[in-house]
């Protein structure tokens, strides 16, 4: 019965477990269905014990599938473990996936996004490509439906969405966050009639793209430019589909400062994220700083985990500063 629910629990996620070799694939299946239900990461590094990611902690694997507290028990990944991986993701065909590489991440079916790490090759215009790859992070992307109710009465004002900045730091439910604000916000709801949206999904992440096509439902207003550096992919948006709305996650460069800037004087409104623990602690990088202080952000929405993963601990309003939340909900 457990195995059962293991591999109905595994099935979710299909695209992953053809991705991996027949060892590691059983290894995979043997695990508890409690550590299934809640994957988030399988981590594979040549040399090092086979890992999970999971109800907010990292395992280290057995062959059986049973967890470990000493790395030197686990399963220790071997280099076929890695040469094999590299071929199943890649349909055999690794020069297919050379654009992709160049970004450190390859995407499966399903909208399942494996970063790796090895060595960079490097020409005068950046990475290339990447060679003796040694280690691979498969993500384990979730649709939640409606993940984002909770804050459409804060980014939202009539038919009219607000300027929004949403704070996390890494793994507390952003981008899961962001995918479904986008869906609302393209289809509509009660008493909102459905905008215009422009997604810049440069790691593939929101709508999971494969081949052109997401995986993930961002809303039947929403075009998407998939895999495009951020900065251009704004401007491109602007000229080319005329949203109401542009979303895109994580910024962090001064080209991306730049295109927000053009955005808003286009009279689009932006939505997008960018990792920190808070407030305070956006206002010490220098390029979060400066949207901060020019009062670009009508909304800022802080991410935790004090009520699990995903909790909406802040909303600020971005011009006063006040505190617009009585207590964290999820």
């Amino acid at each position: 019965m457990k195995q059962k629910i293991a591999n109905n629990l595994a099935y979710s996620f299909q695209p992953v477990i053809d991705a991996l070799p027949s060892n590691l694939k059983k290894i995979i299946l043997s695990v508890s269905p409690i550590i299934l239900g809640e994957l988030e990461e399988i981590r594979i590094r040549q040399g090092r014990p086979l890992m999970v990611y999971s109800r907010g902690r990292d395992y280290f694997l057995c062959v059986d599938g049973s967890v470990t507290n000493h790395p030197a028990k686990g399963y220790c990944v071997t280099a076929e473990d890695i040469r094999r991986t590299l071929e199943l993701i890649s349909n055999y065909s690794i020069y297919a996936f050379e654009e992709e590489l160049r970004n450190g991440y390859i995407t499966l079916q399903g909208g399942y996004r494996i970063g790796l790490s090895g060595r960079a090759v490097l020409n005068k215009e950046g990475i290339t490509t990447f060679k003796h790859i040694s280690s691979f992070n498969i993500r384990i992307s979730r649709e939640i439906l409606n993940a984002a109710s909770k804050t459409i009465p804060y980014v939202t004002k009539g038919n009219d969405v607000l300027h929004t900045l949403i704070l996390s730091p890494p793994q507390m439910g952003k981008t899961t966050l962001l995918r479904d604000l986008t869906r609302q916000l393209s289809n509509g709801f009660t008493g909102f009639r459905g905008i215009k949206i422009g997604l810049v999904d440069e790691r593939s992440e929101i709508a999971g793209c494969f081949q052109g096509i997401p995986q993930n439902d961002v809303g039947i207003r929403t075009d998407i430019l998939d895999g495009c550096p951020k900065a251009i992919g704004m401007i491109l948006l602007i000229r080319s589909m005329s949203p109401n709305v542009i979303v895109t996650d994580e910024i962090g460069k001064p080209e991306d400062i730049i295109a927000i800037e053009d955005a808003l004087n286009a009279g689009i409104t932006i939505i997008t994220t960018a990792h920190s623990h808070g407030l305070e602690d956006a206002r010490k990088r220098p390029i979060l700083k400066s949207l901060l202080d020019k009062k670009v952000f009508k909304r800022i929405l802080v991410l935790g985990n004090s009520l699990g993963t995903g909790t909406l601990e802040k909303v600020y309003d971005g011009f006063d500063g006040q505190e617009l939340l009585d207590h964290p909900i999820r």
